[in-house]
C-alpha cells in the first residue's frame, strides 16, 4: 500500500519526490547515526550506564543527555531494553532513563526549527559526507564509528533541506493547508495521523522534522503540528515494542511502561491543550521567541508537554512498577532454558558478555545439583555442614533420580543455547577482549558439561557400594564422593566471596593434589589387593570410577579458575605468575612426592 501510494505521488508531482527523497535521506542518517553509535559500544557507552543509573534522577539524567547527544530515543530504548535484559540496571532504571529520553528527544525539534530551516545546511552537509566515507572505511572501529556518525549527521542536513525545499515549491502547486480540521475533531486526527506516520518510519525525530518543515512552508497549521506532534510522541514507542519482542519479561515490561508513559503524556496533552498552548506562549516570549515563530513554539510546546509527563508520572514510579509486575508476571522458572540468553542482549558487546556470564552461572548451578544427587547427596546437607566427610558417610539412602534424563534436560539445552549465542556473538563486530572473554565462558561450560557427564558415569556403582556399608570399597568410594562435594563446598566459598578476596592459589594446590590422588590410587588399590581387603572385581569397578571422579574434580577447578579469578586485577597479575601451569603438575607433584619420602619416618 506504501509503494502504491508513493508511487501515484511520484507520478502526480515532481516536489512530492523532493520531499520523499528528503525523508528518505533522512531516514537513511538516522540509521547512520545508529550504526555509528553502536561502534563505540563495548567500553565508554556501557560503563557510563552501568554507573549512572543508580537513582532515579541520574538514569533521568542518562535519558536526557544520551539522546540529546545521539538523536535517537529509539536508539537508547534498544540499549536500555538490551541492558534489563542482562541485569545490568533495574527495572526502576530503565523506566528512570526512557522518561528522560522523551525529554532529550526533544532537542531535536530545537535543533530543526532553530538551526536547520535558518541556516544553509545542506552547504554544511556535503563537506560533512566527503570526511566521513574517509573516516568509515578506516580499520578502527572507532573512526569508522566517527565516520558513520559524522556521515548520519550529514545525511540528516540533506534530508531536512530536501523536505524544506520541497514543501517550499509544493504549496505553488498544491496547498495541504486545505485540509486543516479546527477543534476537537483535528485534533484527534491529526493526532492519529502523527502517529501512524511515526509507526510507519519508527522515528519521532524524522516526524517531528516533516511537520517542522510542513509548517514553516505554511503547508499546515500551528493547531494541527501540535496535534501531530502529540501522534509522534505515541508512535515513537513502536520501536521499543518491537525491541522488546526479543527480551526477556523485564525487556516486554519497560517496553510497556514507554507505552503508558507516552499514552498519559499524550492524553493530558490532549485534554489540557489551551492551557499548554497559553503556556507556550508565555515561555515563547519571556525566551523572545517572535509570536509568529510557530516553528520554534512547536518545539517549545514539545519540550513542555513531555516535561509536563515525566513531572506527572515521577510521584507515580513506585505503583508503575507495581502494575508493569502484574501486568506482565515473571514466568514460572525452567530450568532446562537459558534465563538471560536472548536476541535483544547480543545488541550490545557488554551485555553479551554479561549475559553469557549469567547463563554459565546458570549451568553451573544446575550441575552442582546434577552432581551431588548423582552422588545421592544434597546440596543444603553438603553446604551447611562442619564436616563433610560425617554428611558423605552418612548419606546411605540413594536420591531418586534419572541422572541421564536431567542431564538431558537441564544441561545439555543449556550448553547447546551458550554454544549458540557464543557463535553468533562471534559472527559480530565485538571488540577482541570482549569476545575472548565470551568465549573463555563457552569453554567453562565445556568443563561443567565434562564434569557431569563423569558423574553420569560414576553413578551406578557410587550407589552400589555405598547404599550399604561393604568396608573397604564402601570407604573408598565415599572419599571420592568427599573429595568431589569439598570440592563444590571450597567453590561456593569461592563465589560468596568478593572479587578482591578470590585467590587461585587455593585452585592450584587442590589440584596439585587431585594429580597426585589420582597418580597413587593404582599403588593403593594393588596394596588393598594383595592385603585381601579388596576383590578384583570391586578394585576394577573402582579405579575406572576413580578416573571419573578425578576427571569431573579437574574439570570443576578449570571451569572454577576461569570463571572466578579475574586476570586483570594486580593481586591476580602476582598469582598468575606464582601459580602453576598444567604442564607443570607432574614434576610439582613428583617435588612434593620426593619431599614426603625425604621426611623423617
Amino acid at each position: 500500500m506504501s509503494l502504491l501510494l508513493l508511487g501515484y505521488g511520484f507520478y502526480s508531482s515532481a516536489n512530492f519526490q523532493e520531499i520523499a527523497a528528503g525523508v528518505a535521506i533522512f531516514l537513511f542518517g538516522m540509521l547512520m547515526l545508529e550504526d555509528g553509535f553502536r561502534l563505540f559500544s563495548g567500553g565508554f557507552l556501557e560503563a557510563v550506564l552501568t554507573r549512572a543509573t543508580s537513582s532515579v534522577p541520574r538514569s533521568l539524567a542518562f535519558g536526557l543527555v544520551t539522546t540529546s547527544i545521539m538523536q535517537s530515543s529509539s536508539l537508547v530504548s534498544v540499549i536500555t531494553i538490551s541492558f534489563l535484559s542482562a541485569g545490568l540496571i533495574s527495572l526502576l532504571a530503565g523506566v528512570g532513563i526512557i522518561f528522560g529520553a522523551n525529554i532529550g528527544t526533544t532537542t531535536g525539534a530545537w535543533l530543526v526549527a532553530g538551526f536547520g530551516l535558518k541556516v544553509n545546511i545542506s552547504a554544511y552537509a556535503l563537506p560533512m559526507l566527503a570526511v566521513a566515507i574517509v573516516l568509515a572505511f578506516q580499520k578502527n572501529k572507532y573512526l569508522r564509528g566517527a565516520g558513520l556518525v559524522l556521515g548520519g549527521l550529514g545525511f540528516l542536513f540533506l534530508g531536512i533541506h530536501h523536505m524544506k525545499e520541497g514543501f517550499e515549491a509544493f504549496k505553488d502547486q498544491f496547498d495541504l493547508s486545505r485540509f486543516a480540521l479546527t477543534g476537537l475533531i483535528g485534533l484527534v486526527v491529526y493526532t492519529l495521523i502523527g502517529t501512524a506516520a511515526t509507526v510507519v518510519m519508527q522515528s519521532s525525530h524524522a516526524t517531528m522534522t516533516l511537520i517542522i518543515t510542513a509548517l514553516a512552508a505554511g503547508q499546515i497549521n500551528y493547531e494541527n503540528a501540535l496535534a501531530l506532534a502529540i501522534g509522534a510522541n505515541i508512535g515513537t514507542t513502536i520501536t521499543a515494542i518491537i525491541g522488546a519482542l526479543t527480551a526477556n519479561f523485564q525487556g516486554k515490561r519497560l517496553a510497556l511502561a514507554h507505552l503508558i508513559f507516552n499514552l498519559v503524556t499524550a492524553g493530558v496533552a490532549m485534554i489540557f491543550i489551551s492551557q499548554i498552548r497559553l503556556s507556550v506562549d508565555v515561555v515563547s516570549g519571556w525566551v523572545g521567541i517572535a509570536e509568529d515563530d510557530f516553528t520554534l513554539k512547536l518545539a517549545v510546546f514539545h519540550t513542555i508537554f513531555n516535561t509536563l509527563g515525566v513531572l506527572i508520572m515521577l510521584p507515580l514510579l513506585n505503583p508503575l512498577i507495581a502494575v508493569l509486575a502484574r501486568a506482565i508476571e515473571q514466568p514460572a522458572e525452567d530450568l532446562s532454558k537459558p534465563k538471560y540468553l536472548s536476541q535483544a542482549v547480543d545488541e550490545f558487546p557488554e551485555t553479551s558478555k554479561v549475559a553469557m556470564r549469567a547463563e554459565v552461572k546458570h549451568l553451573y548451578d544446575n550441575a552442582v545439583e546434577v552432581i551431588l544427587h548423582g552422588l545421592n547427596l544434597h546440596r543444603h546437607a553438603i553446604f551447611e555442614t562442619r564436616d563433610i566427610a560425617a554428611t558423605v558417610k552418612a548419606s546411605r539412602k540413594p536420591v531418586e533420580i534419572d541422572v541421564a534424563a536431567r542431564y538431558e534436560a537441564r544441561i545439555k539445552t543449556l550448553h547447546a543455547a551458550i554454544v549458540e549465542f557464543a557463535t553468533r556473538a562471534g559472527a559480530k563486530d565485538i571488540p577482541e577482549d570482549i569476545m575472548q572473554d565470551i568465549y573463555s565462558l563457552r569453554d567453562v561450560a565445556g568443563r561443567i558439561v565434562r564434569a557431569v557427564k563423569s558423574v553420569k558415569h560414576l553413578r551406578r556403582n557410587a550407589t552400589r557400594y555405598t547404599e550399604r556399608p561393604q568396608g573397604t570399597i564402601t570407604e573408598l568410594y565415599d572419599q571420592l564422593r568427599t573429595e568431589i562435594a569439598r570440592i563444590l563446598v571450597e567453590i561456593n566459598t569461592l563465589d560468596q566471596a568478593a572479587p578482591e578476596d578470590r585467590s587461585a592459589l587455593w585452585l592450584d594446590q587442590e589440584r596439585i593434589q587431585v594429580e597426585s590422588d589420582a597418580r597413587d590410587t593404582n599403588n593403593r588399590i594393588e596394596a588393598l589387593i594383595r592385603a585381601q581387603k579388596l576383590s578384583a572385581t570391586a578394585a576394577t569397578s573402582f579405579l575406572n570410577d576413580s578416573h571419573y571422579a578425578y576427571a569431573a574434580m579437574r574439570d570443576l577447578l578449570g571451569a572454577a579458575r576461569a570463571y572466578y579469578i579475574e586476570t586483570e586485577e594486580a593481586l591476580a597479575e602476582v598469582e598468575r605468575i606464582l601459580s602453576f601451569e598444567d604442564e607443570e603438575l607432574p614434576e610439582l607433584v613428583s617435588g612434593k612426592d620426593g619431599m614426603e619420602n625425604e621426611a623423617p619416618q
